[in-house]
């Protein structure tokens, strides 16, 4: 907690200062472009993968980087989306998983979750991704981590589409989806090519393709 601490503090006196103009202008209000969806893991920071400043992304974070369908119950999760689709006017939404994810790990194993619950209720959300993969092969296991973890994210993405305000925006085109898996070890971004199925590296000339 010390390093913390004493981050705030050089926060406050180093880094606000530089930027204070662009603080001053975020002070009144806000206009991401992105609303970025990711889990909660401690080893994932948005800002600094796609090297962006406050302001510029929405982030909703949690295990799983998971999406629930749309229903008539109201939740975090789909409050925020509706507020940064509707609200906001966010023009993309991105759906990022990552490499080694506990949260992925327990969906494979949802039995070893009965001391955990509430985790264990959420992860049914990825229950679709690890019934794909069995359909594929047969069985899911940790073998299959990396497959699961694409195939989360594809669905994750297929549950934003249930959601009112994202459909709307999708039928009149004033929002794209993108479907991201972000290697820790790496650096690599994989992105999703719906049109293929695929999860591709991601290079200059297919990251102007997603924003055509």
């Amino acid at each position: 907690m010390d390093n913390i601490i004493a981050g705030v503090a050089k926060f406050q006196k180093e880094i606000f200062p530089e930027k204070k103009a662009a603080f001053e202008k975020l002070a009144t209000g806000q206009s991401p472009e992105v609303l970025f969806i990711t889990c909660a893991d401690s080893r994932i920071d948005p800002s600094l993968i796609t090297q962006t400043q406050p302001g510029e992304l929405f982030i909703c974070r949690n295990a799983g980087n998971i999406v629930p369908p749309h229903s008539n119950e109201t939740g975090g999760m789909t409050a925020s989306i509706e507020f940064a689709v509707a609200a906001l006017g966010v023009s993309h939404i991105v759906v990022c998983g990552h490499t080694d994810c506990g949260a992925m790990k327990g969906a494979l194993n949802p039995e070893g979750l009965d001391s955990l619950p509430h985790v264990k209720e959420w992860l049914g959300h990825c229950r679709s991704a690890t019934e794909v993969v069995k359909e594929r092969h047969g069985k899911a296991n940790a073998e299959h981590l990396e497959e699961i973890t694409q195939e989360n994210v594809v669905q994750q993405i297929q549950h934003l589409r249930t959601h009112p305000a994202v459909a709307a925006k999708l039928a009149t085109g004033q929002v794209k989806l993108h479907g991201w898996v972000y290697n820790i070890g790496s650096g690599d971004v994989l992105c999703y090519d719906e049109a293929n199925g695929t999860f591709e590296r991601m290079s200059q000339a297919n990251a102007e393709q997603q924003l055509a």
